[in-house]
């Protein structure tokens, strides 16, 4: 029986260094395999927060695009001739509240923003249409032709660009309207 216990010895010291053989060979595999898994792992972590902070941004983006666009909507609806000007003035008092609205910070605390950009046209009418039609931009035919054919005289729609009749109609007008004042009439 000793002799079997030698080789049973024997033979389990044989299989304890296989196995540690084994285990050896397959360790540095095994952790190669463990290290490459970990890079992808993290790679695949970091390309998801990039994408989780890409989507923050364009979220970002498209409130403020809405926020922009309802502002500008709102002051084209008031009338306001430089609608870019003006909302360049008015932008940075306008956020979203916590139920998503629009909402104007004012010296009057919080209000809707159509009431808040009302009161701003109110204060600012220069960013209106001018109410006198005509001006240094206008052109001589533009200004002549509507009431100069019959009617009384608008000045605004005197012209050098006006045809010989017009301006003799003036020139009538003008006689008349001067011969009244000097008579004192």
């Amino acid at each position: 029986m000793s002799e079997s216990i030698n080789i049973q010895a024997v033979i389990r010291q044989a299989l304890d260094e296989f196995i540690q053989q084994d285990t050896a060979r397959r360790e540095p595999a095994q952790q190669t395999e463990l290290l490459e898994e970990r890079r992808r792992r993290e790679s695949l972590e970091r390309r998801v927060n990039e994408l989780v902070e890409e989507n923050r941004r364009a979220r970002l983006a498209a409130d403020e695009a809405e926020r922009a666009n309802g502002i500008r909507t709102e002051l084209q609806k008031l009338g306001v001739a430089k609608v870019e000007l003006a909302y360049r003035a008015v932008q940075s008092g306008v956020v979203r509240s916590e139920d998503g609205r629009l909402v104007a910070r004012g010296e009057n605390g919080e209000q809707p923003v159509a009431e808040y950009l009302a009161g701003f046209v109110q204060e600012n009418p220069e960013f209106l249409p001018a109410r006198i039609p005509g001006g240094t931009g206008m052109t001589g035919a533009q200004k002549a032709s509507p009431a100069v054919r019959g009617g009384p005289v608008d000045l605004d729609l005197i012209s050098p660009t006006m045809s010989k009749e017009e301006r003799d109609r003036v020139r009538q007008e003008i006689l008349r309207v001067a011969s009244q004042t000097l008579r004192g009439a």
